[in-house]
C-alpha cells in the first residue's frame, strides 16, 4: 500500500474512531445532567435511588455514563443558571430534584425547542407546578415521581390531634417562594380546619429566617408541623434546638426529618431513595427501550408508613411517647418504623 493510501485509510479510521462518545465495550456513553435544588437528605437519598437504578440497569458511571450533577443550594440565580446550561448543552436526559429545580430547567428546555428527556423526583404537584398535564398522560417529554402520598398529610394531623388532644396550635414554617410548599401548607390548613384546630403560619426565605420563624412559635403553638418544604427541611436542626428547649413536638411531612437526629417526632412517608429509584426504572424505559417519556405516566409514592423517631421525643419533652404510638387507631399505625 502507498503511503498516500495509508495516510488516507488513517485519517478515515480516525474520523470513524472519534464519532460519539464511546466506552471500551463499543456502547454510547449516556450523558446524565443533574439539578437538585439544595443539599439535605431526602434529596440526596432521591439522586442516590435513581443513579442505583441506572446502574441495575447496565448504565454505570464511568463505564458508560457520565453525570453532571449541579446544585444550587436554594439560590435561585444559580437554579436559573443550571437550567440554562443543561437546556443548551447536549444531555441524553435530565434529571430534576425539587420543584423549584424541575421548574426552570423544563422551562428554559421548552424554551430552546429541544425534547431532551426530563425525569423530576420530590416534586408536591406536578401539574400545579405545570411541568406535565396530568399524572395518566404528562404530554410531552417530561415525567417523574411526585413525593405526595394522597393521604400523608392528613394522617400526621391526625396522629397530631390523637396523641396532643388538649393542642389548640399548630405552627406551620415554609418558604412562600416555593410552589410546592405553598401547595402542602394549604392541604394540611384544610386538614386543621377539619379537626378544629387553628394554623399558626410563619414564613422564611433563607436558613436565618427559618431559625427565627421557629422562635416566634415559642407561646404561640402547641405542636410544630414542617411541610415537603426543601428550605425547611435542610435547615430542619434550628428548629429541633427551639423544639428541644420549649418542649414542643414536631410532627414532619415525611420519614428521612423523622429519622434525622433533631429531627421529627413523628412522620408519615417513604423512603426518598426508594422514589428515587423509581424514577431512575421510568428513566431506563426511554435510554434503553426508546418509550416517548409522554407515554410514561407520572407516579406517587406506592406505600406510606408511620415514622416514629424516640429519641427525638424524648428531646422535645415526651416522655411517654411510646404509648402515645401504641394508642392511636390502627389505620394511623401501618407500616410503623420505629427509631429508637
Amino acid at each position: 500500500m502507498s503511503k498516500k493510501w495509508l495516510f488516507i485509510l488513517i485519517a478515515i479510521l480516525a474520523v470513524v474512531s472519534g464519532c460519539g462518545q464511546t466506552t471500551g465495550s463499543g456502547e454510547d456513553t449516556i450523558k446524565l445532567g443533574i439539578t437538585q435544588y439544595v443539599e439535605h437528605p431526602s434529596l440526596d437519598a432521591a439522586r442516590e435511588g435513581f443513579i442505583e437504578a441506572l446502574a441495575d440497569h447496565g448504565y454505570v458511571e464511568g463505564e458508560n455514563l457520565t453525570i453532571d450533577l449541579q446544585n444550587a443550594q436554594t439560590n435561585s440565580g444559580t437554579n436559573a443558571t443550571i437550567a440554562q446550561q443543561f437546556a443548551s448543552g447536549d444531555y441524553d436526559l435530565i434529571l430534576a430534584i425539587a420543584t423549584p429545580s424541575a421548574q426552570a430547567v423544563v422551562t428554559q428546555v421548552r424554551d430552546t425547542g429541544k425534547d431532551t428527556p426530563i425525569f423530576f423526583t420530590a416534586i408536591t404537584d406536578p401539574v400545579a407546578a405545570g411541568l406535565i398535564e396530568s399524572f395518566e398522560e404528562p404530554g410531552s417529554n417530561v415525567t417523574g415521581t411526585s413525593d405526595t402520598h394522597p393521604d400523608a398529610v392528613s394522617n400526621v394531623l391526625k396522629a397530631a390531634k390523637e396523641m396532643f388532644p388538649q393542642a389548640e396550635k399548630v405552627g406551620i414554617i415554609y418558604d412562600a417562594g416555593e410552589d410546592n410548599s405553598v401547595e402542602n401548607v394549604a392541604q394540611a390548613k384544610e386538614v386543621l380546619n377539619e379537626l378544629g384546630l387553628e394554623a399558626v403560619e410563619k414564613t422564611a426565605t433563607d436558613p436565618n429566617g427559618v431559625s427565627t420563624a421557629a422562635n416566634s412559635l415559642i407561646g404561640e403553638a402547641d405542636v410544630i408541623y414542617i411541610p415537603l418544604d426543601n428550605l425547611v427541611v435542610s435547615n430542619l436542626e434550628s428548629v429541633g434546638m427551639v423544639a428541644q428547649e420549649n418542649g414542643i413536638p414536631i410532627f414532619v411531612g415525611e420519614g428521612d426529618s423523622v429519622e434525622r437526629a433533631g429531627g421529627g417526632f413523628v412522620g408519615y412517608g417513604f423512603k426518598y431513595f426508594d422514589l428515587g429509584y423509581q424514577t431512575g426504572e421510568m428513566a431506563v424505559k426511554v435510554i434503553k427501550d426508546g418509550v416517548n417519556p409522554a407515554d410514561i405516566p407520572a407516579e406517587r409514592p406506592s406505600t406510606l408508613g408511620l415514622y416514629v423517631n424516640y429519641k427525638n421525643a424524648e428531646a422535645q419533652g415526651i416522655s411517654n411517647s411510646k404509648d402515645l404510638i401504641r394508642n392511636l387507631p390502627e389505620e394511623l399505625r401501618q407500616n410503623l418504623v420505629e427509631f429508637e
